[in-house]
């Protein structure tokens, strides 16, 4: 069995004091504001959001192993800590997390499994959060399957698209964090469109905010928001 992740997605916006800074002050704060959140995690990762969305600039993915109990709590005080030293600059607008387990559905590693842990990352990165409705959970194990059969199916026709599935059942309001990486969007938007359209997408109670952000190394970040 694979070791227990926790990964987490918190997303940013640059406030008015930040803006107000001069260009080579913006470099320092956000340098150095980097250079603490990179420990947070076993992997730290930097995405640019807007103007994918107009609400938020950037988003940093922590992820490590989480086999302690300890592990969450020391990694929430832990950023609270780091990221408490900037909020003049830095405004939180969402959080999503949650835990990897073994899939009930689909036993077993799958060659599109995406890895937090892995030395390369694709340009794009897609998140959202979302909640199946009590009907879903009411249904056989068996009529449950058939179901995720059909999704699983049409994943793999997609073999190009990786996916990180969370689980944050009475953590967060949502149950789960669907993450996927992919170098094609409309190729995405294809297979989300082609999802929706199987049995399971009526037990979908809601799948939003989506956040679809895209990877920039350190100095990429720096040179795009400093």
């Amino acid at each position: 069995m694979a070791e227990r992740q926790l990964n987490h997605y918190g997303v940013f916006a640059f406030t008015e004091k930040y803006w107000d800074t001069a260009p080579e002050g913006r470099q320092d704060i956000l340098k150095t504001f980097l250079e603490q959140a990179s420990g947070l995690g076993e992997r730290v990762y930097t995405y640019t959001i807007f103007p994918a969305r107009a609400e938020a600039d950037f988003m940093l993915w922590s992820a490590l192993i989480a086999e302690r109990n300890e592990v969450a709590s020391e990694f929430f005080l832990r950023y609270a800590e780091v990221t408490a030293r900037w909020r003049a600059f830095l405004k939180p607008i969402h959080t999503l997390w949650g835990f990897t387990r073994p899939s009930v559905y689909a036993p077993g590693k799958s060659e599109q499994e995406l890895s937090p842990f892995d030395n390369t990352r694709k340009p794009y990165l897609i998140a959202y959060p979302f909640a199946k409705t009590s009907e879903w959970y009411l249904m056989s194990k068996d009529a449950r399957q058939g179901m995720m059969n059909e999704h699983i199916k049409v994943g793999r026709q997609y073999p190009e698209i990786t996916q990180l599935l969370l689980y944050s059942t009475g953590l967060q309001d949502h149950e789960f964090v669907v993450v996927y990486e992919t170098d094609n969007l409309p190729q995405f938007s294809d297979l989300v469109m082609v999802l929706r359209s199987t049995e399971a997408r009526r037990y979908t109670l809601r799948d939003t905010p989506i956040y679809t952000a895209f990877y920039q190394p350190t100095e990429e970040f720096l040179r795009t928001w400093g």
